[in-house]
């Protein structure tokens, strides 16, 4: 995206430097007047580590938007797409002089001998991954390590620089080879002063073209380039590993303890059983996305998963089918925060289009899947301010759909609502299913019921429902005793909301 759109971009390698690198992202966007994209990886955006902070600015600088020149005039004229022409001229000369002040940055740097045998070309969490690798088969005065921060416009001078060292280059990035087909194309651009080059990375097969990469993968692929043999570890701490592991309990992918969503597929599941028609479920992104795992997990509720919004597009188009034969029922679910993010065009078009669709909303009040950041169904903004609540429902009955609301730990009344909603022929239909988050701040530490099973009455395997509480259903609190042949309640982890009671046969 960044080539294509002509804009800078910029790569941290670590926590230090995503905090670093995005102050100079707003510092650069000021100088070149553009945007400036700040990419991270997987690794980086799910881990956390500690930074040290500048000093606070003391003046704040004013907001202005300055528009008092003529049309013409890229930088002071309207804000709007033309002139293309000069509009495009200038974007490429903030280009270069984003790539002229790339030449300069400290967020590009080499570590490595003056003369490597083979020189490294990386960036983001590969930088990592590569000083490890080299560490690791001590190659530390063999191999040269340039990570580049400023990945496009690529820092040609810089890049030239070290190029010209040696022979053998081996690039290491993650996902599309983006800086190795740039930086053959330097190459091939500037022979005479680069030299013929053996590159090495995702074009050749050196690492695979999909998935992460890691230091063992970078180890691997150095052992074959320079033809050495990597030193595994001693034969005993392997197995001493290998104990470890056996003994580690499995942590597989599934909802809390007291997750509402577990409650309303459960109930959808029951719904669409007691139909029987085959219906089926479109989804979409957050936590209840584990809906579409196995029936251990996610009781293999949701049979469409694509991206935010996705899911009731895709039930929409479903729905529309009818014409060709299609009878099954169509069920749409998202989260509050899907909801407002991307979710009401699709809404708004299967209710214009009169797409015979139940669509319900999976409300547990919070961005629980990211780390609870406001929406605009809370009362509470971003900055902390107090706000006005956009009501879900009354966004749906604003476009004309018929809206109900329930508590999924209602087991009851919440699979009657949604077996009369597929019964239901005609337009858009809406449940909102609320119930706080099981981790939310409101709810955590507290308890609605305090679940205990009564050994008295918990038949075990004799119940005849072949152990339906821990093996389908699978509440984490929820535990077979091997001893006492009976289902137990964990009370350390259980979140009391009751619907395990509900569910037992």
């Amino acid at each position: 995206f960044a080539r294509m759109l002509e804009m800078p971009l910029l790569e941290p390698a670590d926590f230090q430097e995503a905090k670093d690198l995005t102050k100079w992202a707003f510092e650069l966007s000021e100088k070149v007047h553009n945007i400036v994209m700040l990419r991270s990886v997987t690794r980086m955006s799910h881990a956390s580590g500690n930074v040290i902070c500048g000093k606070t600015p003391k003046k704040i600088p004013q907001a202005r938007f300055v528009y008092d020149g003529p049309l013409t005039d890229p930088l002071r004229g309207p804000v709007i797409s033309t002139p293309v022409g000069l509009k495009h001229k200038l974007q490429q000369e903030k280009l270069k002089t984003a790539g002229e002040l790339f030449e300069k940055s400290s967020f590009n740097k080499y570590i490595g001998p003056a003369k490597p045998q083979l020189l490294i070309v990386t960036s983001s969490a590969c930088f990592l991954y590569s000083k490890e690798a080299v560490s690791m088969l001590g190659m530390q005065g063999r191999v040269g390590i340039l990570k580049l921060g400023c990945t496009w416009p690529l820092p040609e001078k810089l890049l030239k620089k070290y190029l010209r060292l040696t022979k053998n280059i081996m690039i290491v990035e993650e996902v599309l080879p983006f800086m190795e087909e740039n930086i053959k194309v330097l190459a091939a651009s500037y022979p005479k002063e680069i030299g013929v080059k053996t590159f090495y990375g995702k074009i050749d097969g050196t690492f695979p073209s999909i998935g992460e990469l890691n230091p063992d993968m970078v180890a691997e692929a150095l052992t074959k380039i320079m033809k050495v043999k990597y030193k595994t570890p001693p034969t005993a701490y392997a197995r001493e590993l290998q104990k470890v592991a056996a003994v580690i309990p499995p942590r597989e992918q599934t909802f809390c303890s007291g997750c509402p969503h577990r409650a309303s597929f459960w109930n959808i599941n029951a719904a669409l059983k007691l139909d029987g028609r085959e219906g089926f479920v479109c989804g979409d992104i957050g936590c209840y996305a584990m809906a579409v795992l196995t029936p251990a997990i996610g009781f293999h509720t949701v049979r469409t998963l694509h991206s935010m919004g996705s899911g009731t597009g895709l039930a929409s188009g479903f729905a529309k089918l009818d014409m060709f034969g299609f009878n099954k029922p169509v069920v749409s679910v998202c989260g509050d925060s899907t909801f407002y993010h991307a979710v009401i065009p699709a809404l708004i078009n299967a209710q214009h289009n009169k797409a015979d669709i139940t669509f319900i909303v999976l409300d547990n009040a919070g961005t629980a899947m990211t780390g609870f950041q406001p929406h605009p169904g809370l009362t509470v903004s971003a900055v902390g301010e107090t706000v006005p609540a956009v009501d879900i429902g009354k966004i749906c009955e604003a476009i004309g759909a018929k809206v109900e609301e329930s508590d999924p730990f209602d087991l009851a009344t919440t699979t009657k609502k949604i077996s009369t909603f597929l019964e239901e022929k005609g337009n858009l239909k809406v449940l909102i299913l609320r119930q706080a988050c099981a981790l939310s701040p409101e709810k955590k530490g507290k308890k609605q019921y305090e679940i205990k099973v009564n050994e008295d009455l918990c038949l075990g395997d004799d119940c005849g429902c072949n152990r339906l509480c821990t093996r389908i259903f699978r509440c984490p609190a929820l535990i077979w005793d091997k001893t006492k042949k009976k289902a137990v309640v964990d009370e350390v982890i259980c979140a009391g909301c009751g619907f395990c009671a509900a569910i037992c046969p």
